[in-house]
């Protein structure tokens, strides 16, 4: 029998922050996770995918090249080279995550965590049968993938992100069910290296959550790389034929048959809460499952906190992050900060970010606002770098000028994003932004010109007609 201070279950970004954090702390922690240290992010998710979209784009933008003078008639993909560069970088993270933790001196242990009681749980893995007693408890197990009836996924007709970003070849066609972040994301890759794309969205746009003219960049983009897009259409069956699949989808014009190498399945996520035996600790669940948490992360049970996807969404691992950090000061006893706005971004081509408020949300709210928009267009570093789609596009309080909210789309809006966050966190005004100066030139300047658009002085464009 092991003892421990705080027992963390799973190793994912919010598990081990959370572990490195209580151990700065001066607490006993021991980790358990089944699988790899890092988590779904790390080694079958935000990483892997962030290093094929970019040697995918490599490969897009030097066949596309000639505007600026370069050629390469003879340009060749060896895409298995590239996964197996993939494998590395996340091989050479993961080694990453295991030293720091080493060294920080969390115990790590390698299998399944059952709560037995509100201060006990039985670990058990290859090779491991250990009771661990606890004083608190951190729950960050994430969550998986969810299917359809009918569509259960198989790893050769039926493939999950796992799957997709594991082929050696990029097949010659692909359906995607399901036009959200991970199947667009996914998507691109294999649009850009010549798959055949074919997107089936249940909902009326792409991206559904995102205003309009924050999905119509991205759209075209992918239409422009030969994706055929059915919107307000449900895949109905599937089998195989000959080697490939048939897949048949209920369109608004009548019921089609695709004829597919692969489909890729992207429709949703669900919490890992199941098989925890968190009833024997005594933490309540809501009605899909999440692990009810307070705003200090901590559950029905006291001593147990929950933290990221298995906490509710969004499933981003940043936010885990985030709440693992607040359920750990909680823990150790030290004031717990607000978590804060959460940053998105979508990794699509043009990429689009936001955080805070859309002009949406603030108008159905009745709040009084001020809209600042500059185009991609009007900035030259987006033109040095061909990359002149989408926008910045700020939203402000009329009355005090105070940042509400950001949504960019356009090159390098995941980056971008992050001086945005931070304004928001400071209470930072459009004057803040708008005097600020940028470097030039740079895409970060189309930040501070949509907060002058939003004043009605912005230099890089037309003023708008009166």
């Amino acid at each position: 029998m092991k003892t421990a201070d705080v027992l963390v279950i799973g190793a994912g970004p919010g598990g081990y922050v959370c572990a490195i954090r209580l151990a700065q702390l001066g607490k006993k922690v021991v980790l358990v996770e089944k699988d790899k240290v890092g988590g779904v992010c790390l080694n079958v998710g935000c990483i892997p995918s962030k290093a094929l979209i970019h040697g995918a784009g490599i490969a897009h933008k030097a066949r596309h090249a000639e505007a600026v003078g370069i050629m390469a008639p003879e340009l060749s993909v060896d895409w298995s080279k590239t996964v197996a560069w993939k494998n590395a970088v996340v091989g050479g993270l993961t080694r990453g995550v295991s030293a720091l933790l080493k060294a920080n001196g969390v115990e790590t242990l390698h299998g399944a965590a059952r709560f037995t009681g509100p201060k006990e749980a039985f670990i058990e893995g290859a090779n491991l049968k250990e009771t661990v007693q606890f004083e608190h408890a951190v729950v960050l197990t994430g969550s998986r993938p969810v299917s359809l009836p009918g569509f259960e996924f198989d790893g050769s007709c039926i493939l999950g992100a796992t799957e997709a970003l594991a082929l050696s070849e990029p097949p010659e066609s692909m359906a995607v069910i399901g036009g959200g972040v991970i199947g667009l994301e996914l998507g691109t890759i294999f649009a850009k290296l010549g798959s055949k794309i074919t997107v089936v969205e249940f909902m009326d746009q792409l991206l559904p959550g995102l205003e309009p003219d924050a999905v119509a960049p991205i759209s075209r983009s992918l239409q422009k790389l030969g994706a055929q897009i059915h919107l307000r259409s449900k895949a109905l069956r599937w089998f195989g034929k000959d080697g490939s699949t048939e897949l048949t989808v209920q369109t608004p014009e009548g019921e089609l048959t695709l004829e597919t190498d692969c489909i890729l399945l992207s429709v949703g996520r669900r919490p890992n809460s199941d098989g925890l035996g968190l009833e024997a600790a005594g933490v309540e669940l809501d009605e899909k499952g999440f692990i009810r948490v307070n705003e200090q992360m901590r559950s029905s049970a006291a001593n147990i906190y929950a933290a990221g996807d298995v906490a509710g969404p969004p499933y981003l691992a940043h936010k885990a992050s985030r709440e693992a950090l607040l359920a750990a000061a909680a823990i150790a006893g030290r004031p717990v900060e607000p978590r804060g706005p959460i940053p998105w971004a979508v990794y699509t081509d043009p990429e689009a970010a936001g955080v805070g408020e859309t002009e949406v949300q603030a108008r159905g709210r009745g709040a009084d606002v001020l809209i600042g928009k500059f185009p991609f267009a009007a900035n030259g570093r987006a033109q040095t770098l061909r990359e002149p789609d989408g926008f910045v596009k700020l939203v402000a309080d009329r009355n005090d000028g105070r940042l509400l909210g950001a949504t960019l789309v356009g090159p390098d809006a995941s980056d971008l994003i992050g001086e945005l966050a931070l304004a928001l966190r400071m209470k930072a005004t459009l004057e803040d932004l708008a005097n600020t100066v940028h470097p030039h030139p740079s895409l970060s300047e189309a930040i501070m010109e949509a907060a002058e658009a939003a004043l009605g002085h912005a230099i890089h464009m037309l003023p708008a007609r009166r």
